[in-house]
């Protein structure tokens, strides 16, 4: 099969959001199209398409006689991301169990490994691209393609830059990237489902004290708001 042939849309999207998730494009920062074209070598056509492309995305907020800025992270919107992944990842890695190799868990290690080395080295971007490509390793898995585009998308709209500033979480995920390797490798699916479930609910709760500055309840439990 022939891969889809990058546009020039595309091409902004993805370093756009490379730009956003290492924080050279901060939260609440205004983005100009005319610097954008001359950045990326194109005209405004294809800058303006990216940018309604992110701003559906929620990366990006479009105001009135303002322009376009970098949408500031919003607690609620963050909160249903998260509740969504919750449900998700670890159903998809439950699925993955049956369908993963010994290669792909040897992988999973080796980019658990990578991300303690991008956090000694102090490289976010690589921390980031580690990170992601350890657990889409399970999600694509999963035998549902579709299933993995729709927690692409919530990964998207999820704030992992402000993530990447709390040095904090990084030990606690490599040993939770560990114990998800452990339990799909035991083929314990309730040690999958918790596994997984801890790590996205961590994330979630160091992100929201960093937000608001006090420790959150998890809005998981159906009886939190």
């Amino acid at each position: 099969m022939t891969a889809k042939r990058q546009t020039k849309k595309d091409r902004i999207v993805e370093e756009l959001r490379v730009l956003i998730d290492s924080g050279e494009l901060a939260r609440g920062a205004r983005v100009h199209q005319d610097e954008l074209a001359t950045r990326f070598n194109t005209s405004i056509t294809p800058v303006r398409e990216a940018l309604r492309h992110l701003e559906a995305e929620g990366l990006l907020v479009s105001e009135p006689h303002r322009g376009v800025r970098v949408a500031s992270a919003d607690l609620e919107e963050v909160k249903g991301v998260y509740v969504a992944r919750r449900l998700l990842e670890p159903y998809a890695s439950q699925r993955a169990v049956s369908r993963i190799s010994r290669r792909d868990l040897e992988q999973a290690e080796s980019l658990t490994d990578a991300m303690a080395e991008a956090r000694e080295a102090g490289d976010h971007l690589a921390l980031r691209d580690a990170n992601r490509a350890f657990h889409f390793l399970f999600y694509d898995r999963a035998g549902i393609p579709a299933l993995a585009r729709i927690v692409e998308d919530l990964w998207a709209a999820y704030p992992w830059d402000i993530l990447q500033v709390l040095s904090v979480r990084v030990e606690s995920s490599l040993a939770e990237h560990r114990a998800i390797v452990a339990a799909v490798r035991d083929g314990d699916l309730d040690d999958v489902r918790q596994s997984v479930e801890l790590h996205v609910k961590n994330s979630y709760l160091a992100l929201a004290e960093h937000l608001t500055g006090a420790p959150q309840d998890d809005p998981f439990e159906l009886d939190t708001d």
